[in-house]
C-alpha cells in the first residue's frame, strides 16, 4: 500500500502515485471540483512508520479506535426517487455493467451519500426533484446542486456550449458570484428556483422568475434553462436574515428581529402582502403578524404559516382545504391572520404542507393528566417537524426520525413504498440534525454515533 496525498484529499491505493492522482482529478471533476480542506476519511488511517517486518507490512490488517477525544463526523443520507438525480448518486441512474451495478428508479430506504464524505455539508434543501447543498470549510464553492435543472434552478452547467443540462445525477458546483471569502450558509428550495444566505452578502435567488418567486423584474417569456441568473436582494440590504423558507413559487426571508419578507406568486395571497396579484418586489407581510416576532416560516406549497416567539401561529394564502378554518371560512387570504387553537398550549414547532398543516404544543396539565392515565407517558419529545407536500417528518429529542404520509418512491425512508398512515420510525445510522422533505424525495444531515 502507497500513501499519496492530493491537493485537498487523502486517498490509499496500490497504484502509481501519478495514475493514482490522474484518476483523483477525473472523479472530483466529475463530482463537482476538489474539496479544498483536509480532514481524513473515518477508518483510513496510516499504518506504522517503522514495521518489524517491512517485507509483509502491507499484509497486516489496520485497526481504528475511537478514543474519548474524536468528534462525531456530520453524514449526508438521501432516499426516495432517484431518476431525476435528485438524491445524488450517479450509478442509480446510470450504472456501470462491468460492475454489476443495476438501475435504481428509486431508493426506500437512507443512503450514504459519499459526496457527504469529501465536502463539509452545514445546510441543505430539497426542492421539486432537486437537491441543494450548502458547504463550508476552505472550499472555493459553498453551494452545490443536483436533480433537476430545467430552469438552471442549480446553476448552468454545459459540458457542450449552448447544451445546458436539464438534469444532474450527481452533486455539482453552483458557481455563485460572490465575492470577500462570502460563503453560502443557508439554502432553501421551491419549485423550480433556490434561494441562498450567505454569511456576509445577503440574500441571493436562482431559477425561474415567472412569478417574482425570485425577487427581481419578471420578463415575459424568458428562457430560464439557456442561462443561470444569479439575483443578489439588494433589497434586504441592512437586514439581518436567520432563514429562507420557499414555497412553491414563493420566497419568505426572516429577520433576526422578527419581521417576515416575502417575494412571489400571490394568485391565493401567499405572499401576505394585501393584495393577490404577483410580486417581484421585496417586502414585510402584513396583517395580524406586524409587531409579533417571528421565530420559524413553514411552506411547501402556498398556504405559509408563521410561529411566534409566544407560541402563536399565523397563517394566510390558500385554504382551500380548510387549513385557516380555525378563523375564516374564505379559501384565499391576502393577510395574515392569527390562528385559534381552543385547548392547546403554546405551539412549540409548525409544518405546512400541500394540502394539511402540522404543529407540536407543549402539553397542558389536564393533557398531562390523560396521558397519566392512559399510562403513554415517554421519556423522549418531539422537537422539530417538517413536511414535503404530502408527506411529514418529525424528529424526537434523541434525534430519532419519524415519517408518514404519501410515500411514492420510498421517499419515506421505510424500506417500502405503500403509504404510512401512523408515524414510523425511519432507521437510520445517528442523530438527526437537520431533514428536509422534498416532493418525492428526502435528505438529511446525521451526527454519526461514535
Amino acid at each position: 500500500m502507497k500513501k499519496i496525498f492530493s491537493k485537498d484529499m487523502i486517498q490509499y491505493t496500490s497504484k502509481s502515485p501519478v495514475a493514482t492522482l490522474s484518476l483523483i482529478s477525473r472523479v472530483l471533476k466529475q463530482c463537482g471540483g476538489f474539496p479544498s480542506f483536509i480532514y481524513p476519511v473515518r477508518g483510513k488511517k496510516t499504518k506504522h512508520r517503522n514495521p518489524i517486518d517491512p517485507q509483509h507490512a502491507d499484509e497486516l490488517p489496520e485497526f481504528e479506535y475511537v478514543g474519548q477525544s474524536s468528534r462525531p463526523d456530520t453524514l449526508v443520507f438521501t432516499w426516495g426517487v432517484a431518476d431525476h438525480g435528485a438524491i445524488g448518486r450517479s450509478s442509480f441512474v446510470r450504472p456501470d455493467h462491468k460492475k454489476k451495478q443495476k438501475h435504481m428508479p428509486y431508493m426506500h430506504h437512507p443512503h450514504r451519500l459519499d459526496f457527504g464524505e469529501y465536502h463539509k455539508v452545514v445546510d441543505l434543501a430539497c426542492g421539486y426533484g432537486f437537491t441543494v447543498f450548502a458547504v463550508g470549510g476552505k472550499s472555493d464553492v459553498s453551494c452545490f446542486g443536483t436533480g433537476m435543472n430545467t430552469d438552471s434552478q442549480i446553476g448552468t452547467h454545459e459540458p457542450r456550449r449552448d447544451h445546458p443540462l436539464g438534469m444532474l445525477i450527481s452533486p455539482a458546483p453552483m458557481k455563485v458570484p460572490l465575492r470577500n471569502s462570502s460563503k453560502v450558509i443557508k439554502v432553501a428550495s421551491g419549485r423550480a428556483h433556490t434561494v441562498m444566505l450567505t454569511d456576509k452578502e445577503g440574500v441571493w435567488t436562482l431559477g425561474n422568475n415567472a412569478y417574482g418567486q425570485c425577487g427581481r423584474r419578471i420578463i415575459p417569456d424568458e428562457d430560464y434553462g439557456k442561462k443561470a441568473v444569479y439575483h443578489r436582494l439588494e433589497a434586504l440590504d441592512g437586514i439581518s436574515i436567520c432563514q429562507v423558507e420557499c414555497g412553491q413559487d414563493t420566497s419568505f426571508f426572516l429577520s433576526t428581529e422578527g419581521i417576515v419578507y416575502s417575494c412571489g406568486w400571490g394568485a391565493d395571497g401567499q405572499t401576505g402582502r394585501g393584495h393577490y396579484n404577483n410580486e417581484p418586489d421585496v417586502g414585510p407581510v402584513v396583517g395580524d403578524i406586524v409587531g409579533e416576532k417571528i421565530v420559524k416560516v413553514s411552506c411547501k406549497a402556498d398556504c405559509p404559516l408563521a410561529l411566534s416567539d409566544k407560541g402563536d401561529v399565523f397563517g394566510w394564502g390558500n385554504s382551500e382545504y380548510h387549513q385557516l378554518n380555525s378563523v375564516t371560512d374564505e379559501m384565499q387570504v391576502h393577510t395574515a391572520r392569527k390562528l385559534n387553537f381552543p385547548g392547546i398550549s403554546r405551539v412549540l414547532d409548525v409544518a405546512s404542507a400541500g394540502t394539511m398543516c402540522l404543529l407540536i404544543n407543549v402539553l397542558s396539565a389536564k393533557e398531562m393528566e390523560k396521558v397519566d392515565k392512559l399510562e403513554m407517558k415517554t421519556t423522549f419529545d418531539v422537537v422539530t417537524v417538517t413536511c414535503g407536500i404530502n408527506h411529514f417528518a418529525a424528529v424526537n429529542n434523541y434525534g430519532s426520525l419519524f415519517t408518514w404520509g404519501k410515500n411514492p418512491g420510498g421517499c419515506l425512508g421505510q424500506g417500502h413504498t405503500k403509504n404510512q398512515y401512523f408515524p414510523v420510525r425511519v432507521s437510520i445510522g445517528g442523530q438527526i440534525i437537520k431533514v428536509s422533505c422534498g416532493v418525492d424525495h428526502m435528505a438529511a444531515m446525521i451526527r454519526e454515533l461514535v
